[in-house]
């Protein structure tokens, strides 16, 4: 069997081709190749002798350009060579120059690695009197300094550059004063906070070569994007010479990508199957087709579920179960090596995986790929389909359509995917909460001058000043000198908002011992390894017993279940500052810095393949704060009291004149605790009495009726905490236009700011305590923000008119996960009262 009769078994399948939305094929491309640059011929012949004759005419024109001194960016496919297009000048300039250096930077260890063999067996096969060695937080204590001193080559990452090389610059000035090239792969990740945190970095290594005497030239690598060379030039502050996809010789064999929507099984309700499920199915089929398969899947918790579901039908249909791993972060370094090298040597069949494999990983060639739902970005579209593919011969991609706004968009355009240039990395190096981080990495590092510039924002003199009259900076004869009590760049992590990791230990409750199985940052542990959760690791399920939050460490023990988990979280905006404002139709829409809280509440456990849910958890975790930045829409009074004329929002509860007594007695039934969580009214902790049953439904109206003696029943109150009071709110405001236009905006805004769905959190309030009037808050859930909230308020009036087209076009009656939620968390009137609120919103009636 083959990839060929695996896709056309799915050709030939009638009810598989009822829900293909769109099936295109991109034809093969032959090999355009070029002649051998000037290179030494030592080079040439072991190429040679490695089967490389020539090089395809875009690694000749990057060595070329390289050669001549330019600085290059190439932004080709993947799998088009484009280690060739740095390995090649790198090496020329070290035999040319013994005593030169380089420093290769790859966003992960495992690229690292990877590019340490290839470049290691390079010189060995060739005889070259060069070395290489990597320096990251993998490196044996004992080898580092041998890699300071010997390696002509030395690969690492931004954050070992960040914290563990820069601060110590003088131990590394061979390196830094010797430096001829440095080598930045994948740029393209390099985006958001990180890219900002990494440009930064970036400016630091140029300060400190220029104190050691060298000036490096920079060769750049990226997957397909927008604007590679503004990228570059961004990320790097230097003029770069583009090699792109209009010079790829690299030739491909043929591809076909199905777009596939999964059968609605409720039309009324417009539930579809779960992509989960279409994927494990998409999986097998290809599988017993005997074609090496990698499934991509967004999260964790989703990889972990889906390799489950494929070794159940693996093991149902006979077929060997262990043939197919998962691959995500979290992971032990030796696990992932080892799938690595299995799935290279074809022991292993099969592999489900988060975008970690997105990357360059050497994995070999795969034969066909799954999408599970969209992975994000157009980019990453086209990065996980190269997965498969080998460079002659036919491949399969099969990317299935979650039940989404976002997703179902765009089986509604797909010409979105196939047509639309792929999205633009974005950075701010210049964002000002960033860069005084780094600048006191700088005056760490050595001094600032008095007029000295950062980079291309010039002097910064004032920061200066700030950073003096904290206490940080003394001056001396016109120079700025660290003086604070620990180093700076061992405070802050340039990937996330904490540099806090948790420890996953199993517990083997016969033996007593414990085994670290993996590790979360900090920031994803109340959603991962609460007290009560299922951890998957490998589809091996572990109970998390206990849960250190000071230690920093999870303990978990094997325990088979049917079922997962998935916590609830509730945020809570508590500070608004805006940057820019503007008022049309009585909407005030604004931009700018928001502070926000989050805590998780509780968790759900929900039984496998039907998602069924069996029960409920709490969860009692301290709470999160991000400072970041954000887009708002509040209405004014006239608008709202339109709006609430119209049954479109719902007017402030009235309680009735027996309220505060009832309230008390609630209170005191409750002994003053929160019934969701426990929580107890003490250290300034107010407590909530909520109406189980909302008091609306009871259709009090003052002076007309006493409606509110039997909404105000104890049977009918229930004390809560804030926090389970915000989350008990929550699912009644998703019912109202107001939740239904938050759960679109966040849904689809991705589209428009071609960033990542996860970029982004909303929270809707009726009546918020900032502003007072009906809010919405669409959030950044990066730490100070990049500037999707500045975009997002530029682009207002064409998001607003995607999302009425959106819930217009929504095939369901009343409301849907494809439109405006899924049902359950949704009123009857939610689709039609988002619909009248966003037809006002645009101008209409």
């Amino acid at each position: 069997m083959s990839i060929a009769e695996a896709i056309h078994t799915l050709r030939m399948n009638r009810d598989f081709m009822s829900q293909v939305v769109a099936w295109e094929r991109l034809p093969a491309r032959s090999a355009e190749l070029a002649p051998w640059p000037d290179l030494d011929p030592r080079l040439c012949d072991t190429l040679q002798r490695q089967g490389i004759d020539n090089l395809y005419t875009h690694q000749s024109a990057a060595v070329a350009a390289a050669l001549r001194g330019d600085n290059v960016v190439v932004a080709t496919a993947t799998a088009s060579g484009k280690s060739l297009c740095y390995t090649l000048p790198v090496l020329q300039r070290l035999l040319d120059k013994p005593k030169a250096r380089a420093l290769y930077l790859f966003p992960t260890k495992a690229l690292a690695q990877d590019q340490f063999a290839a470049t290691q067996a390079l010189i060995h096969d060739g005889g070259l009197p060069l070395e290489v060695g990597v320096y990251d937080g993998d490196t044996a204590r004992h080898l580092r300094t041998a890699v300071r001193k010997n390696s002509h080559i030395v690969i690492s990452n931004p954050d070992m550059l960040h914290a563990g090389m820069l601060p110590y610059h003088p131990q590394w000035r061979d390196l830094f004063g010797r430096i001829e090239y440095v080598v930045i792969d994948e740029i393209h990740t390099y985006r958001g906070v990180f890219g900002s945190h990494v440009a930064n970095v970036l400016r630091r290594l140029q300060r400190i070569c220029a104190f050691h005497g060298s000036r490096p030239q920079f060769i750049c690598c990226s997957a397909t994007i927008a604007n590679p060379l503004e990228h570059a030039e961004r990320l790097v502050e230097r003029p770069f010479t583009l090699i792109d996809e209009r010079q790829n010789g690299a030739p491909h064999g043929e591809k076909q990508f199905i777009l596939y929507n999964p059968p609605i099984f409720d039309q009324e309700l417009g539930l579809r199957q779960s992509a989960l499920i279409t994927a494990m199915e998409a999986g097998t089929h290809f599988l017993k087709h005997d074609v090496q398969t990698v499934l991509f899947a967004r999260t964790r918790q989703s990889v972990e579920l889906l390799l489950t579901y494929l070794r159940d039908q693996l093991d149902y249909a006979n077929l060997n179960p262990d043939s197919v791993t998962g691959y995500r972060g979290g992971y032990l370094p030796n696990e992932r090596r080892a799938i690595e090298a299995g799935l290279r040597d074809g022991s292993l069949q099969g592999v489900v995986a988060t975008n970690a494999l997105e990357l360059g990983v050497d994995i070999g060639q795969l034969d066909a790929a799954v999408l599970t739902g969209y992975p994000g970005s157009i980019a990453s579209v086209w990065q996980q389909a190269g997965r498969a593919g080998r460079r002659v011969e036919q491949s399969a991609v099969m990317m299935i359509a979650g039940n989404s706004p976002l997703d179902q968009y765009i089986c509604r355009h797909p010409r979105y995917l196939f047509g639309r240039t792929p999205e633009h990395a974005l950075i701010n190096p210049d964002n000002l909460r960033i860069m005084v981080s780094h600048i006191q990495c700088a005056a760490f590092e050595m001094p600032f001058d008095e007029g000295e510039p950062w980079g291309d924002f010039g002097p910064v003199d004032a920061l200066l000043d700030a950073l003096r009259e904290s206490g940080v900076l003394h001056q001396t004869r016109g120079r700025s000198h660290w003086i604070g009590e620990c180093t700076p760049s061992s405070t802050f992590s340039l990937r996330t908002s904490s540099t806090d990791t948790v420890v996953i230990q199993a517990i083997d409750g016969d033996a007593g011992t414990a085994t670290v199985i993996g590790e979360v940052d900090l920031d994803s542990a109340p959603l991962m390894v609460y007290e009560g959760a299922i951890y998957s690791h490998r589809a091996e399920t572990y109970l998390v017993d206990e849960f250190d939050w000071d230690g920093r460490i999870a303990y978990v023990r094997p325990r088979e279940v049917d079922y997962y988990t998935r916590a609830t979280v509730s945020s809570d905006v508590r500070e608004m500052e805006a940057v820019a404002s503007a008022e049309a139709d009585d909407v005030l829409r604004a931009h700018g810095e928001v502070l926000v809280v989050s805590k998780a509440t509780g968790y759900r456990k929900i039984k496998r393949y039907s998602h069924e849910t069996l029960g409920y958890g709490n969860i009692d975790l301290p709470e999160l704060t991000l400072d970041t930045t954000g887009y708002w829409l509040v209405f004014g009074d006239k608008l709202t009291e339109q709006l609430y004329d119209l049954g479109v929002l719902f007017r402030p509860n009235q309680y009735g004149p027996n309220w505060q007594t009832q309230r008390r007695q609630a209170l005191n039934r409750d002994s003053h605790r929160c019934r969701t969580c426990g929580a107890a009214a003490k250290d300034g902790r107010t407590l909530h009495v909520h109406h189980i049953r909302p008091i609306r439904d009871y259709g009090y109206i003052p002076g007309a009726n006493d409606a509110y003696l039997q909404a105000n029943q104890l049977d009918n109150l229930i004390t809560l905490c804030p926090s389970c009071h915000r989350q008990a709110e929550a699912s009644v405001q998703a019912r109202s236009a107001l939740g239904g236009l938050a759960y679109v905006l966040r849904n689809l805004a991705p589209l428009f700011l071609m960033c990542d769905p996860t970029d982004l959190q909303v929270v809707a309030e009726s009546r918020s305590p900032l502003t007072d009037a009906p809010t919405i808050v669409v959030y950044e859930q990066i730490a100070a923000g990049v500037g999707l909230s500045e975009r997002l308020f530029e682009l207002h009036h064409e998001v607003l008119a995607a999302a009425l087209e959106l819930v217009s076009d929504c095939d369901c009656s009343g409301g849907c996960p494809a439109c405006v939620g899924p049902p359950g968390e949704i009123g009857p009137d939610t689709k039609a009262v988002t619909k009248r609120l966003l037809r006002i919103l645009c101008g209409g009636k």
